[in-house]
């Protein structure tokens, strides 16, 4: 009988490599011949059970851990075992000196070398910061664990900059525990001697390197004055061949042979189809997306200049699939009109609207571009509502020279008014999401969805009986007779509880229910009532229109008040500022939700892909 042993790592098993299988198949031959088979390593026994576990046709003999340290048998017996008191480790680590640690001085006082702790033959030590949230859960999870030791040296806003310490044959374990606490490790270049002296030697120095990298950026600049032509050249041509490299990895090649395939917008086929045509040897076949089977052709928005900043809001919610209807300038005119109505002041919209020009022009951010709009809306409904800054009476005389009594409407003396119109203007903006959604299936030719959709022709008739009921119940405006819209309502009500079993009959598809009629029967139910409250909810909703537009005359009334009679200029224009502000925040991000929920979740899916020309011109 004999015996052979190996270490494991970058020996059996190859550096961060799994173990061969020709390394597996001759120990087991070896074994097969009487022979005994060991691994010597410096993993403790769980680490390297940890690793044996990977290999089930593996079965070492003997398994000698931790540098000679433990001895196990093939049975996991101990044959050897040489470790210190649990509680003389605890001990060790919990030793007064080294826990008083929120102390920066604790370190720097320290007079033993760094680089002397860094090489400890039998503990790790990692410097670096944890954050704030880390060491929260270090301290609930690891308090009690001996063998891992963290000190902070200084606390600042987001963490603790610190050392932890570890025995060597834990520290694999320990680096992937802080590693999960987010811990960022740092090296100190040149860190020899105490800390103090380090930090000394630092400071000395510090200046030196200053001027280093000043001479550096000085030397760059020069190159780049005598050399920008070229340098520039250099990198146009480097970013060419950089997207023809990309090119080519799209590209499927078969002997002399390439094939490349993408997509191109429509108006521009018979162009690059042409110019892809007039290379010699270049063959081109242009298909319909209808050729790309399961492949989804991305989306290209294309919109008028009066809409074209509200894609930003499309994009922020999900572009629209190949094929469904671009709601961009939906959303340009009903948030322009929400956000106007919200914010109804003359000087103020003003204000807003050459604030945003100016940011647009230095930014060229989309956000500012979108509310120029947003603040001429603001003015002119300020015109309607008289307000100029606040001033209730400024636009007085205005009224008189173009023969009106007074300002078409007063804020608050109109409050049951205002929020009428808020909920009439609601019926109209879920109405029209109902259209758009009814055009979408139109599109498609989907009619069953168009007729029976809870948001097709059907649903624009229950919705329109059951406003005009609650109209009549309120002693407002109504446009149908009571019964007329009380059938209609009914008829649509029993129309949509049966809309899955009805939509199929019309497009002649044939449709089962899955788990039979009755339970078929009850889902629906459910279905149809959350689609009644859904009717609800979205109209009522829309009483937040109104309500800002109170709040704003409010929050004014608020200002003039703190200002006293007669009024502080200081406070009123500080009082304005606060009220563009915080005002034009809120009722962006109310007309957002009422675009998001109110009126998306009727007409538009998104889930669109983003296209994306691959351009190969040099810069």
């Amino acid at each position: 009988m004999k015996l052979a042993a190996t270490d494991f790592d970058g020996t059996f098993a190859p550096h961060r490599q799994p173990v061969p299988a020709s390394n597996i198949e001759a120990v087991a031959k070896w074994q097969a011949a009487g022979n005994k088979f060991g691994i010597c390593t410096g993993r403790g026994l769980s680490l390297i059970e940890f690793e044996l576990r990977k290999y089930p046709a593996l079965h070492p003999d003997y398994l000698v851990c931790n540098n000679g340290a433990v001895i196990v048998n093939d049975k996991r017996e101990f044959l050897s075992s040489l470790c210190f008191a649990e509680t003389l480790v605890k001990g060790m680590l919990r030793l007064p000196l080294i826990r008083q640690t929120k102390n920066p001085m604790r370190l720097l006082n320290l007079k033993v070398n760094v680089d002397e702790i860094l090489d400890c033959q039998h503990v790790k030590v990692r410097f670096g910061f944890l954050p704030t949230e880390g060491y929260n859960k270090l301290m609930s999870n690891y308090a009690d664990d001996p063998y891992i030791l963290f000190v902070e040296c200084t606390q600042t806003k987001t963490g603790y900059w610190g050392i932890y310490l570890t025995p060597r044959e834990k520290a694999l374990e320990t680096d992937g525990i802080f590693s999960m606490l987010y811990f960022e490790p740092v090296h100190v270049p040149g860190a020899a001697g105490s800390p103090a002296e380090i930090i000394e030697h630092f400071k000395e120095n510090l200046e030196v390197v200053k001027k280093s990298v000043d001479d550096v950026n000085a030397r760059i600049a020069a190159l780049w004055h005598d050399h920008e032509a070229k340098v520039q050249m250099l990198y146009d041509t480097v970013r060419y061949y950089a997207a023809m490299y990309d090119l080519r990895r799209m590209a499927a090649v078969k002997g002399s042979h390439f094939f490349c395939v993408g997509w191109v917008p429509a108006p521009d086929v018979e162009e690059i189809a042409g110019k892809a045509r007039a290379v010699k040897d270049l063959r081109v076949t242009v298909d319909g997306p209808e050729a790309a089977g399961k492949m989804t052709p991305p989306t290209k928005l294309k919109n008028p200049w009066w809409s074209r900043p509200f894609e930003f809001f499309v994009e922020m919610y999900g572009l629209p699939a190949y094929g469904e209807t671009d709601v961009t300038g939906f959303v340009a005119l009903t948030f322009t009109v929400l956000f106007g109505m919200m914010f109804g002041d003359v000087g103020q919209g003003i204000v807003l609207a050459l604030f945003s020009t100016f940011m647009w022009k230095v930014k060229h951010n989309d956000l500012f571009h979108l509310m120029i709009p947003c603040g001429i809306s603001s003015t002119i409904f300020g015109l309607v509502y008289g307000s100029f800054f606040g001033y209730e009476d400024a636009l007085d005389p205005l009224y008189h020279a173009i023969g009106m009594a007074g300002k078409p409407v007063s804020v608050m003396d109109s409050i049951t008014g205002i929020l009428m119109v808020a909920v009439y203007i609601g019926v109209v903006l879920v109405l029209a999401a109902m259209v758009l959604n009814m055009y979408t299936h139109a599109r498609h030719k989907e009619w069953g969805e168009f007729i029976f959709s809870p948001n097709g022709l059907v649903g624009v008739i229950t919705y329109l009986c059951g406003v005009d009921l609650a109209s009549a119940y309120m002693g407002a405006f109504t446009f149908l007779p009571q019964v007329v819209a009380a059938i209609g309502m009914v008829a649509g009500l029993v129309l949509l509880l049966f809309a899955e079993l009805l939509a199929p009959m019309v497009e002649g598809k044939p449709w089962k229910p899955a788990g039979g009629m009755g339970n078929y029967l009850m889902q629906s139910v459910f279905e149809l009532l959350e689609t009644v409250l859904s009717y609800l909810s979205n109209t009522i909703s829309f009483l937040r229109v109104g309500a800002f537009v109170i709040v704003h005359a409010s929050m004014m009334m608020v200002v003039f008040t703190l200002a006293g009679t007669p009024n502080n200029m200081l406070v009123v224009i500080l009082g304005n500022i606060v009220v563009i502000c915080l005002e034009a925040l809120l009722s962006a991000i109310q007309g957002i939700r009422l675009e998001f929920y109110e009126m998306f979740s009727r007409c538009y899916k998104g889930g669109g892909r983003k296209f994306t020309a691959f351009n190969i011109k040099k810069a």
